[in-house]
Parts: C-alpha cells; sequence; structure tokens
C-alpha cells in the first residue's frame, strides 16, 4: 500500500491541472471522496476540476461546497487535464465519458470494491470501509491541512458507506479515521442530520407503493420490490432523487437478500443488492455485468419487461444460494 501511495504521490507532484473523477449514480462516499481530493489539491497548490458526470442526488446537494466544487462533465473539454484520478468507481464504464480521456493522459485509480477492473495507469484498490478512507490517507502524506471543513467532507463518505458504523465494513480503522476527523473539526451531528433525519414526506408515500409491489422468496429470505418512473411521477420525485429502499428491505426480520429495482430513465433498471451476513451480492452483480462489495453491489440493465428482469435476477440469486446449501 505504501509504495502505491507513495507511486500516487509522485504523480501528483509531477503536475499542475488534475481532474477528479467519481461514478455515475454517485453515493454519499463517492461525492465526499471527489469533494475531498478536490479540496485537498486545491490545498496545495493544484489547479483541480472535481467531476461526477451524472446529476447528484438532491439530498447530497445540499451537503457543503458540493454544488461549488464538483462540475458537471460538461468542464471537462476545456481543461487542460494532465493527470486524472478516479475515486470510489470499479471499472470504466461507471465513470462516463470521462473514461473516454484516460487515452489522453495519465490516470490513477483509488477504489476498494473487490471487483475493480484496474484500469488506470496506476491503480491502489485496497480492502477498506470507504474509498474517503483511501483519500484520508492520500491526503496524510501529501501533508495536506486539515480544517474543519475538509474533516467534515471526508467524514461524510465514511459515514454513509458505513451505514453510519452499522455494517460489517465498520472495523476498528473506521473507528479511528473517524476520531482523528472529528478532533480536526469533522461534524458527524451535521452529516446525521442531513442524511438521516431529512427525508422528504414524499419518499415516504412512495415507501408504502413500495411496500405495496414487495415479494418474498425462498421462506422469505429473500425480498425484493420496484421503482418505476410512473411511481416516481405520482409524487414528483425526480429520478435523481429516488430513494432506494433497498435497506429497509434488508432490515426485515429472517430476509438474508434484499433487491430493489428503480428505474432511472424509460426501459433502463438500475439494481441495488444488499445482504445481510453470509450471501455473496457481488457474485450475481458480476454475472450482470456490475459490480460491488459481497454485502453491496448493483448493476444496470435495459429492459422492456420489468417482470423478466426481476425473475432473471432472483433465479439467478437462488442458484448461487443452492450452491452455498451444497
Amino acid at each position: 500500500m505504501v509504495r502505491t501511495l507513495e507511486a500516487i504521490v509522485g504523480e501528483i507532484k509531477k503536475v499542475k491541472n488534475i481532474i477528479v473523477v467519481g461514478h455515475v449514480m454517485p453515493d454519499g462516499d463517492d461525492v465526499s471522496s471527489v469533494l475531498t481530493l478536490t479540496m485537498a489539491l486545491e490545498k496545495i497548490g493544484k489547479n483541480v476540476r472535481g467531476v461526477i458526470d451524472d446529476q447528484i442526488p438532491g439530498y447530497l446537494e445540499e451537503f457543503p461546497f458540493i454544488k461549488d466544487k464538483i462540475k458537471s462533465y460538461d468542464c471537462v473539454s476545456k481543461f487542460p487535464a494532465e493527470l486524472i484520478i478516479s475515486v470510489d468507481a470499479s471499472s470504466p464504464d461507471r465513470i462516463g465519458r470521462v473514461y473516454d480521456h484516460f487515452k489522453f493522459t495519465r490516470s490513477v485509480v483509488i477504489d476498494h470494491h473487490a471487483t475493480n477492473t484496474y484500469f488506470g495507469n496506476i491503480n491502489w484498490v485496497d480492502k477498506f470501509g470507504a474509498a474517503a478512507q483511501m483519500i484520508l490517507r492520500l491526503n496524510k502524506m501529501l501533508e495536506v491541512e486539515y480544517d474543519e471543513d475538509l474533516a467534515t467532507a471526508n467524514l461524510l463518505g465514511i459515514a454513509t458507506d458505513t451505514g453510519f458504523f452499522r455494517y460489517s465494513n465498520t472495523d476498528s480503522t473506521v473507528f479511528e479515521d473517524v476520531a482523528w476527523l472529528v478532533k480536526k473539526g469533522g461534524k458527524i451531528g451535521l452529516i446525521s442530520n442531513m442524511i438521516l433525519e431529512n427525508r422528504p414526506l414524499e419518499n415516504l408515500k412512495l415507501y408504502k407503493d413500495f411496500l405495496d409491489v414487495m415479494k418474498l422468496e425462498r421462506e422469505n429470505t429473500i425480498a425484493y420490490s420496484h421503482i418505476t418512473l410512473d411511481m416516481l411521477k405520482k409524487y414528483n420525485i425526480a429520478p435523481k432523487d429516488s430513494p432506494s429502499f433497498v435497506g429497509e428491505l434488508r432490515s426485515i426480520k429472517g430476509v438474508e437478500v434484499a433487491v430493489t429495482f428503480t428505474e432511472g430513465e424509460p426501459g433502463l433498471y438500475h439494481v441495488s443488492m444488499r445482504s445481510k451476513e453470509w450471501f455473496d451480492v457481488s457474485k450475481v452483480a458480476v454475472t450482470f455485468g456490475g459490480g460491488g462489495h459481497p454485502r453491496a453491489a448493483g448493476f444496470s440493465k435495459k429492459s422492456d419487461n420489468l417482470a423478466e428482469l426481476e425473475n432473471e435476477t432472483i433465479n439467478e440469486i437462488i442458484k448461487l444460494m443452492e450452491s452455498y446449501d451444497k
């Protein structure tokens, strides 16, 4: 790890103009990692553009500095990048159109997904609870001075990707990193209020419809449901702000695997999978061209028939479950 970190630091020190790119369908860890590294590189005198080639969900847009520091893809073609750093993305398709620019410049990949395809010139892929923890280590090696704002931005990713320290990826290093960031002024209260105590009323109304179409399989160990564009339209919820509810399904007693099928645009479904204790959902995700972690993974697929997509996915889960039983 140290040798790879030193190589990344060497790449950063050689250049002035840097793009930091996150993945499409950004979550808290992704947005945090892009924001934190962008702010840190600016602190050491670099000319930086933080970029995500997708819309940022409303609940994250409200977080300090995100609208100011994270830009859309449009800024990339006009920016003379000498280095592109991808964070929290397991494969080229996950960073959208920014990958087209990898052929023109040096690239670094920083990621914590076991399914990473190592698509950069330098790849640091390691087992951390959050990519934001990797950014913290890089910033420390760059000797970046942390203030309250930077600590809070960095803390966002660790808190959200560990489910506010409830998931199995919450190890001792998570608490060590959180303690360090809180000492630097990181506001865990601000983060928890914005993420956990800020749910729109429309989302709760949608949740009722979501539960109405929920199904259970294999002796109630698999729970799945869907959110269509029509369901979102009913409550005037933009697709980018669609809640997943996959965590709520996983919380049901006896459920090991939870799956949510969310229609992002006509005929395109984003499939989020979570498991509770032993099932590796990343193996299912890879089968459909996606990726992720053993307890949290997903993929996107076009389909004109939601029922068929659901059956195909659930049957793959059941098949893998049966292989565990043998």
